[in-house]
């Protein structure tokens, strides 16, 4: 508990680690609890992709959301891989008014199916990387 204080106190982003805590425990009982055509429209529209050009400001705020999501992720009670990642990262663009394109894959690992999704912001990937190795089926547009 000492050091979660810790990481408050001296973190600047408080209030983007509190909320990146809660987005990613409600996005984790979502994909438990909730069907998956009613979970589907919770992700956006689908099909459609955001604009590849980006401002400078826009991109900034997506890397250091990104760099915070990574961070936080890795130490939540819960199980928090690429989607709830990626859907907590685009809520909190979605907050700044930045639109991204949050992607659903599937790839081949150890002859078993894997499932993947990342999250595109301009031409900057801001979680789960880029894609690479997966075949995208899916794309939705915050």
């Amino acid at each position: 508990m000492g050091r979660i204080i810790n990481y408050l106190r001296y973190n600047n982003e408080k209030w983007m680690t509190i909320k990146i805590y809660i987005y990613t425990w409600f996005y984790r009982m979502c994909i438990l609890l909730i069907p998956k055509p009613k979970f589907e429209k919770m992700i956006g529209e689908r099909g459609v992709e955001s604009e590849q050009e980006e401002s400078y400001e826009n991109m900034k705020t997506a890397k250091r959301v990104g760099i915070h999501v990574y961070r936080v992720t890795g130490h939540t009670l819960w199980e928090s891989k690429c989607l709830v990642q990626a859907m907590t990262a685009r809520r909190l663009l979605k907050e700044k008014g930045i639109h991204s394109t949050l992607y659903l894959g599937v790839g081949k690992e150890n002859d078993k199916m894997i499932a993947h999704a990342w999250l595109r912001c301009g031409r900057l990937y801001v979680t789960g990387g880029n894609g690479e190795g997966y075949a995208m089926v899916a794309k939705f547009r915050n």
